[in-house]
């Protein structure tokens, strides 16, 4: 009898262990990544991702030590003008044809105060993969029926010639005419599954 007592606890305690970890999915719909990038020194060019996914774990709903794993279409990219965007999805960027994703694998997600986390992992563009760090910034938690949404606020700068973007035409100053710094915001609503 002990032995059965001594099983089912074991399987209650393996039961709720499963159960602290929860899963949640990158609404596409209400969310957006954005880019800036400075161009010919005195303006900035504004983009964005339209097709991109993504899972967080966690292990409990403070996103305290979250797994994340996420994908965006490079082909997606639109800067409102179709030469450019032509232009971007091709060799001197991204070449969307040979690299058709660009994925992000976090390494931590370590709250810093409040509401703030810092987020790095492993960003993957083309084929290179470099160590990223991120602010993000938690909006909160609701309850809308069953539907549980969470939200996030991340901002991030990369050097573009890191990962092996590297157009760079210069003005007759020599300054570059796309800036070498990439700013990245993300908004991002989060729906439990």
């Amino acid at each position: 009898m002990k032995k059965i007592i001594a099983c089912l606890s074991l399987f209650v305690l393996v039961s709720e262990g499963a159960e602290a970890q929860n899963k949640w999915k990158i609404d596409p719909v209400h969310s957006s990544i954005q880019f800036d990038v400075t161009h010919l020194v005195v303006s900035t060019v504004t983009g964005k991702f339209t097709e991109f996914s993504g899972v967080v774990e966690t292990k409990d709903d403070t996103f305290e030590n979250a797994v994340v794993d996420a994908s965006l279409e490079v082909k997606s990219i639109n800067t409102e003008n179709m030469t450019r965007d032509k232009h971007l999805k091709e060799d001197d960027f991204f070449n969307a044809e040979k690299f058709p994703k660009i994925q992000f694998k976090s390494e931590h997600f370590k709250k810093i105060a409040g509401n703030e986390y810092l987020l790095s992992g492993d960003l993957t563009i083309r084929d290179v993969t470099k160590k990223v760090f991120m602010r993000a910034v938690h909006s909160g938690t609701i309850t809308i029926g069953d539907k549980v949404v969470s939200g996030f606020k991340v901002n991030f700068t990369i050097n573009r010639f890191d990962f092996n973007l590297k157009w760079d035409d210069t003005l007759d100053s020599g300054s570059l005419v796309v800036g070498e710094n990439v700013d990245i915001k993300m908004n991002l609503e989060l729906t439990k599954i």
